[in-house]
């Protein structure tokens, strides 16, 4: 069988994009979702996209993991299957989508940008040492000093397989502050279970920890990743955080077809 596929990447965070409209794509073989994602053996990304039919809004979002697994929401992922549903000519500037998190509405920009409205975010858990929030990912959030020399993936995996989140695991963002409205992360990704160059969801969650134990009061937050830069912003309502809107680029790298 030929599959046709189409790689983007959102500031490092890269993904092969498929569009699964007439539902050929074997769903359930999660080692060919892996090979796919295999960088010797494969094509090469964090994750996987299909691009999926839904009776509701424009299209609907499945997301898997480089280990082929099935997961939770990715901001980076969603910003780039918006602009490739804008690519096959499914939406003009602006989407509806449905995802595994709820619904999303985003809006493309100039210049590849994708403005994509995450979920709410109703509770935030401040710890003397990290904070833990869902962006519709869980994310463990915690402030570092030498974050340009830290270890991102042995004491990432340190803390994402750690007794405080069990078998299912969370995320983990190491921050650094560089103004007041301006932050610098590292993030170690369970799933593809390394560090990768941007997390969109992570970048949400640093963003509003910050501001929930007072680092920055700004609603406006710029997030410098390994791959480039996001910006997030928000409404806060009493202790609620609504109208979450994360930031950035979305480009097209290339098309190709591979059988297997």
């Amino acid at each position: 069988m030929q599959i046709i596929f189409y790689k983007y990447e959102g500031t490092g965070n890269d993904f092969v994009m498929i569009d699964n409209r007439q539902n050929t794509f074997p769903k359930n073989n999660l080692k060919l979702i892996e090979r796919l994602c295999d960088r010797r053996f494969g094509i090469g990304a964090d994750g996987l996209i299909l691009l999926e039919n839904d009776s509701e809004t424009n299209f609907k979002m499945v997301y898997y993991n480089s280990d082929g697994n099935e997961s939770s929401m990715c901001g980076n992922g969603g910003r780039c299957l918006v602009a490739f549903a804008k690519r096959l000519n499914v939406i003009q500037n602006s989407a509806t989508f449905i995802a595994t998190d709820g619904l999303h509405h985003a809006t493309l920009l100039e210049n590849e940008y994708v403005s994509l409205q995450m979920k709410d975010v109703d509770e935030v858990k401040i710890e003397d040492s990290y904070v833990f929030l869902n962006t519709g990912s869980p994310h463990h959030v915690i402030l570092v000093e030498d974050i340009e020399n830290w270890d991102v993936k042995n004491n990432g995996a340190k803390i994402r397989y750690s007794d405080l989140y069990g078998k299912a695991g969370s995320n983990v963002n190491f921050v650094k502050q560089k103004t007041d409205n301006h932050f610098a992360i590292r993030t170690y990704e369970r799933g593809v279970e390394d560090e990768t160059l941007s997390c969109g969801t992570g970048a949400t969650a640093v963003a509003i920890a910050m501001n929930a134990i007072g680092k920055t009061n700004s609603h406006t937050i710029k997030i410098d990743v390994e791959g480039g830069q996001l910006e997030v912003s928000f409404d806060k309502v009493d202790d609620r955080f609504v109208n979450v809107f994360l930031k950035g680029p979305a480009t097209f790298v290339f098309k190709g077809e591979i059988d297997f």
